[in-house]
């Protein structure tokens, strides 16, 4: 099934991820852009041309006015399961244990594309999500994402608490986001095969979540706020494990997107 990225950071780290493009739309009288240039030589590399269109149009295409005047029609994303989980955290990466970013009924597109384009920037062994009250990855969460999130493995289970129980068994360590846990972030070791889990807003951890994971840890708050949103505080733990690890940070495959 296609879908429908806008933004020409989304359109255009999808092209450079290598994803089937169909079709490409652009508002008429764009100005000159290395990124614009880049996209429509991605395109007419793959024998997709350019085709004008009114803004209102790319309007009801995109569902929102912010597409920057490109919106594209690709191929639809074909996301792992346990199987693919398994296989990421067999995967051998020299001083760059597996390190996974669990979202735990994140729904928000704003907070899953914004934890997406940290934990690539963090270099993420994948992104796991569960199947259902998830955020899609959607036009939205591309968009959020900076286009970060195509580059992403990005795995999407019927049960995260399953997905949790086999890095256990492989040998990693559960650390939960908690505004109640009983660790500081910071005193945790990160360095070994991990799995960090971020809840969802307002209620955070499921408690089948909560008690499967190994730590539970909180970010100390000096405010007179009580927390912090899910991708302010996931992107901290995501620096904070990256930090431990030296930003040593692993080098692309070539079966990496």
């Amino acid at each position: 099934m296609p879908q429908i990225l806008y933004g020409r950071h989304p359109v255009l780290e999808a092209l450079r991820a290598g994803r089937r493009l169909r079709r490409l739309l652009l508002a008429p009288g764009l100005p000159a852009d290395p990124k614009l240039a880049e996209i429509v030589s991605h395109a007419e590399a793959v024998g997709v041309r350019p085709e004008p269109v009114p803004r209102e149009r790319l309007r009801d295409v995109a569902h929102t006015e912010h597409h920057q005047g490109v919106a594209a029609y690709f191929d639809g994303r074909q996301l792992g399961g346990l199987g693919e989980l398994r296989d990421l955290l067999e995967r051998d990466r020299p001083g760059w244990p597996a390190l996974l970013l669990c979202l735990d009924e994140v729904q928000d597109p704003q907070n899953a594309g914004a934890l997406a384009r940290t934990a690539e920037a963090c270099r993420v062994t994948g992104v796991v999500l569960p199947r259902h009250r998830s955020s899609p990855l959607s036009a939205a969460v591309a968009k959020a994402s900076a286009g970060a999130v195509e580059h992403l493995p990005v795995l999407q289970v019927a049960n995260l608490r399953a997905a949790l129980l086999l890095v256990r068994e492989t040998g990693g360590w559960i650390v939960g986001l908690d505004a109640g846990g009983s660790e500081r972030y910071d005193q945790v070791d990160y360095r070994g095969p991990t799995a960090l889990v971020v809840g969802a807003e307002g209620h955070g951890l499921r408690p089948l979540i909560r008690e499967t994971c190994d730590h539970l840890v909180r970010l100390p708050m000096g405010g007179r706020v009580a927390s912090l949103n899910a991708a302010v505080a996931g992107s901290l733990l995501l620096y904070e494990a990256a930090r431990q690890r030296g930003f040593a940070f692993p080098a692309a495959s070539a079966g990496e997107r």
